[in-house]
């Protein structure tokens, strides 16, 4: 009798956290498909993001509905998710996503108590590589500029060809470029063991092919390889 209680207890306090995990696991897929959701949306807005910068960006960040207040509260943050193209050079299909978070209490803008989506386009290599080892300042460990928007908008501009981040917003329905400079992005990791079962490196996630793309994230991956099959940056900018 005094076994079957202990197993019984034992089962019960081994359901606790697994009964935490399930709600952690089913949040961060949630977040992980509004990434999808909302890269898509934007790029349907008429005066988007050119088409230009998106083929030579080597990678993509969304953060789906941030709120003003998670800049406000110190330790508060944004939480999204990034994808790159794959290979050495960038070259390849786009890549299972790494989640990421997004910090800063001051960000140089008003959100207004309401929610915004960021879209964030990393474009080099260097920039890429350095989000995805460590937390990155925006404006100081790497360059950063408000995107050019519009699908005929001259994006080879001396800002956005000197910026390795260039960053977009939407809130109330308005969408522009917007300066993201003294915030810092880096990756989620605690996330990315929510999302995969296991703990990884958003370098392996990214570079080593470790994971498949999870269901949750097929929306946001399988658009970009639609969107943006090719890399066209120039090929100078890859050594």
């Amino acid at each position: 009798m005094k076994k079957t209680m202990a197993a019984i207890l034992g089962l019960a306090l081994l359901g606790l956290p697994l009964g935490a995990q399930e709600k952690s696991d089913s949040k961060e897929a949630e977040r992980l498909e509004n990434c999808g959701t909302v890269l898509k949306e934007i790029m349907d807005i008429p005066d988007d993001i050119p088409q230009d910068l998106i083929d030579k960006a080597e990678c993509i960040i969304v953060y789906p509905s941030v709120l003003k207040a998670a800049f406000v509260v110190g330790g508060s943050y944004g939480r999204g998710a990034m994808t790159c193209r794959t290979g050495e050079h960038f070259t390849g299909p786009w890549s299972a996503p790494t989640m990421m978070a997004l910090e800063g209490a001051s960000v140089g803008f008003q959100l207004g108590g309401q929610a915004t989506d960021f879209v964030l386009l990393v474009t080099n290599p260097r920039g890429a590589r350095a989000i995805l080892s460590s937390k990155v300042k925006l404006g100081a460990d790497a360059s950063a500029a408000a995107g050019p928007k519009g699908r005929n908008a001259e994006a080879s501009t001396d800002v956005t060809l000197r910026a390795e981040v260039l960053s977009y917003s939407r809130a109330r329905g308005l969408f522009a470029g917007i300066s993201l400079a003294g915030s810092t992005v880096r990756p989620d990791n605690s996330a990315n063991e929510n999302i995969y079962g296991k703990k990884l490196d958003a370098k392996d996630i990214i570079f080593k092919g470790v994971v498949r793309v999870p269901p949750s994230g097929r929306t946001l991956v399988d658009y970009l390889n639609k969107k943006s099959p090719k890399n066209l940056s120039d090929p100078a900018s890859l050594k």
